[in-house]
């Protein structure tokens, strides 16, 4: 499986998608998305799981599509919303771990990347 290098990741994409992140509520939805995985959830369902309804859970969903993290996408009468950016979470938790203890001044054998 092709990963991005961490390194690709610019500081600004790093901090617009931690931003979308930047909230319980959008972290909560992102969290219950991912546990559904591929198939996701309809927008009641995940609104139901979450305890976030209405237009409340519409803007944060309409903030994670924008930071690429889910979709929405209509199948008869409802709206199944689904986590697409595994990947991208996986790179950004990379990114900060990327230089993980770089500065200290002793190798720290019990750290998990050191």
């Amino acid at each position: 499986m092709k990963h991005t290098d961490p390194s690709d990741i610019s500081l600004e994409i790093a901090a617009s998608t931690f931003a979308a992140l930047g909230s319980e509520q959008r972290l909560a939805v992102l969290r219950c998305l991912v546990r559904a995985g591929t198939d996701g959830l309809s927008i009641g369902e995940l609104g139901k799981r979450t305890g976030v309804t209405g237009s409340t859970l519409t803007h944060h969903m309409k903030i994670l599509a924008q930071a690429g993290l889910v979709t929405q996408e209509k199948q008869g009468r409802s709206i199944i919303c689904a986590a697409v950016a595994y990947d991208a979470v996986r790179d950004l938790s990379a990114f900060l771990l990327k230089e993980c203890c770089a500065d200290s001044p002793s190798p720290d054998k019990d750290h998990p990347h050191g």
